[in-house]
Parts: C-alpha cells; structure tokens; sequence
C-alpha cells in the first residue's frame, strides 16, 4: 500500500507535464488508487460516493463563490480606477511615483478581491496606460503590475487561505488577521524596490506634476467604498458579528449594491457576473474534488505519515525542515497554480511541520506556516519562465517582449524571497495581532 502512494506521485507529475489538467491529473490518481487499494469496485464506489458528499457539504466553501462575487462586483464599480487616482495623486509626482501608486493601488485592491489574477488584469487595465503615458519602460510597467496583483491572495479576503483553513481545520478570521502585516510588508517591499530600481534606471520611469492638495483629498474621499466594504467584511469577522461566510456574503451584497449605484451594475453585467463567478467556482471545486480524492488515497496508504515520521527520524533541526519545504513551494511554484499546490501537498507537508517543535503552540505554527506558504506560493506567480500573472499582464501588452518583464520582476522577486527570510526568522511580526 506504502508503495502505491510513493509510485503515484512520479505518475502525477507525467500527467501535469504532458498538460493535462491538474483537477484531472489528481482525480484520476485519485481514482485508480483508491480502486486498488480497496480491492474492488464495491468498496471504490461507495468512498467515491461518501468523499464527494463530504467534501461538497462542507458549509465552508460556500465562501469562495461569494468572494470571487464580491470580486466581480468590485471590478465593475470602478473601485479598482477610484484607488489608482487616490494612490497616483499623493505618490504620481516621485520619482517611479506612478509604479508605486500601482502597487498601492493593487493592495486596496486586493482587500475586496481575493484572486491574484483578477487583481493584475483588472489594475492593468487602469493603470498600464498612465505608466505608458508618462515614459515607463514596458518591461518595469509589467513586471510591476505583475507584483501587485500577487497583492491579491496575500491581504485578506484570500480565497487561498480560505482552503488552507479547510484543510488544515485552522480559524478563517485570524488567518485573515495574521497575513494582514505581511501583506502590507509586501506593498511596503514592491515600493521600496521600485525606488531603487528607478534609481539604478533613471531611463525606466517618468515624472508627473504635483497635484494640489484640495485634488488630492479630493480623490482620498472617493475610496470610501473599499475602506466600507473591506472594514465590513474583516472588521465584521474578527469581532464576532458574523462568520467568515456570512461576512463573504455581506461583502458580496455590498460591493453589488456600490456598482449598481455607480450605474455600471445592468442587468446583463449582473448575468455575465454570476456566470464568471460559476465557472470560476467550479474549476475551483473540480480540482478540490480530484485534491480530495488524492489525499484520501494517500491518507490510506500512510504516505503523510510515514514522511513525517522519517523526516522526525532523520533528526534535522525544524528551521531546516521548515527552509527546505519554502524551497520546495518557491521552484514547484513556477511550474503550478497556487491552488493545486495548496490542495496537493499540504495533507503531506502539515502533518510534517506539526510534528516539530517551533516552540510555539500547535495554532500559532499552523498560522505561521500558512502565511510562509501562501507569500512563498505568491512568488511563484511571478517567477520566471511559468509565473502566471507574467502571462496575464503579457496578454495585456502584447508590445512588451515577455524576456523584458522576466528582467525587471526578478527585483520584485528579490523582495519578496528578503520578506520570507524575516517572516521565517521573526514569527512574531507574523503572529503578534493573534489574540492569546
């Protein structure tokens, strides 16, 4: 049985390779192991059955339809060019000023928008042709948008912690607490790197004038829905006003009223809405089925627990352990999606870090390690040659030769490996707003 579990993972990775899908890869894994391992059909079938139902009557994922909702209403309202002229009026006229008002853009953004990719695509949309207009380069214009739209899974809501939060029986809201401080490190990071970079490249960025403080003010007022939206929604959650479901739905329902006042919200745009925020859910559900049923062949097989027990065995200190499955995560990570890497390998990898001492206790380390996971995962957005968003924002700007992003983002990238490091070393920046 042991042996089944080891020899389906090469088998995995052949499927992914020759492109099949990864739901698809991980169901028919899934399938055919659990078919062998239960000696016959009778058995197979009714795990199929009680696996399907258990994993699809989970109340907790009705969540990610509701954010990937709120997300498209987001998007409609025109939020996404309110906070790119709040954030371009006070940071437009420094030196790589617009870039960093990009950044600050997707980071309000990404608080009322749980999807990496949706937040780059939507914030190019609004922000690539001021970059172009004031004398950015194309490969700095790209790579920065690529950045920022990582901003979208790390600063809460995150459809990603979400899972993670499923899987690893972890509290939604302060997961959701605890990746606030890294994601506002990250912002802080991307712009503190955009400063350098247009500093060493003075050809890269342009300047703009200074806009008066009345406009600037002016423009601060009109984010007022995302400051609504999002204090409602994780305010909400952390004091106990409603659950992390209930408050996606709050969420959803607000940022649905804001674009319906806005005048974009038409009864076509509200169909297209529900039809994306489906077939995104259930590309989402398909692969956290094919997910299931791999790790309930695993499981069978003792697979996490034998690796656990012989990474135990080996004697490694838990930082070794620890620095070894980031860089597992940051070179898988550029070849996956961040959501099968999630699915596929934290049933193997948690039960290994919760069997090390960290001394912390057993919630703070699973916290701890879905951040680390997460902003590691993020990286692999944006790392050459697969990262995803790279591909998003190329679309965008055919005009770009792709090999020209691939230059710029590896400063991004740099930042965000220096992030890992103090968030590894010093746990407690990432764990000091978890209440006791």
């Amino acid at each position: 049985m042991l042996e089944m579990g080891y020899a389906s993972f090469p088998f995995l990775l052949l499927m992914i390779f020759l492109r099949a899908p990864i739901g698809l890869a991980m169901l028919l894994c899934g399938i055919g192991g659990l078919y062998f391992a239960m000696g016959g059909a009778n058995m197979f079938l009714a795990k199929l059955k009680s696996e399907t139902y258990t994993t699809f009557s989970s109340y907790s994922l009705t969540i990610i339809p509701m954010f990937l909702l709120m997300g498209q209403f987001a998007t409609l309202s025109g939020m996404s060019s309110a906070l790119f002229k709040a954030a371009e009026s006070w940071l437009g006229h420094r030196k790589g000023g617009v870039a960093m008002a990009s950044v600050g853009a997707c980071a309000g953004f990404g608080a009322i928008c749980g999807s990496s990719l949706a937040t780059a695509a939507t914030m190019s949309r609004v922000a690539l042709p001021e970059l172009r207009r004031y004398g950015y380069s194309g490969g700095f214009s790209t790579a920065t948008l690529a950045a920022g739209g990582t901003l979208g899974i790390l600063i809460p809501p995150s459809v990603i912690l979400v899972i993670y939060a499923i899987l690893t029986e972890q509290n939604i809201a302060k997961l959701f607490l605890a990746a606030f401080v890294p994601g506002v490190l990250a912002a802080v990071g991307y712009i503190i790197t955009i400063s350098i970079y247009v500093r060493l490249n003075p050809d890269s960025a342009g300047t703009r004038a200074a806009v008066p403080y009345s406009d600037r003010f002016r423009a601060l007022v009109d984010v007022w829905p995302v400051l609504l939206v999002f204090g409602l929604v994780v305010g909400g959650i952390y004091l106990g006003w409603f659950t992390p479901t209930e408050g996606a739905a709050v969420g959803a329902a607000g940022t649905g009223v804001i674009a319906l006042l806005s005048g974009n919200l038409s009864w076509n745009v509200f169909v297209e809405s529900i039809i994306a925020t489906a077939t995104s859910t259930a590309m989402i559900f398909f692969i956290v089925l094919g997910a299931g049923l791999y790790n309930s062949f695993l499981a069978l097989s003792q697979v996490p627990q034998e690796l656990s027990a012989w990474v135990v065995g080996l004697g490694l200190s838990p930082w070794a352990v620890l620095s070894l499955i980031l860089v597992f995560y940051l070179i898988f990570g550029c070849l996956m999606d961040s959501l099968s890497m999630i699915l596929l390998t934290i049933p193997i990898f948690f039960p290994v870090i919760s069997a090390l001492d960290f001394g912390m206790s057993p919630e703070h380390v699973a916290i701890w390690f879905g951040i680390l996971v997460l902003i590691v995962v993020e990286v692999g957005l944006i790392t050459p040659p697969v990262g995803m968003n790279l591909f998003i924002i190329n679309a965008m700007d055919r005009s770009t030769p792709m090999v020209e992003t691939y230059k710029a983002v590896m400063w991004f990238v740099t930042s965000d490996i220096l992030r890992v490091i103090i968030l590894v070393m010093f746990p407690a920046i990432t764990l000091f707003l978890i209440p006791k």
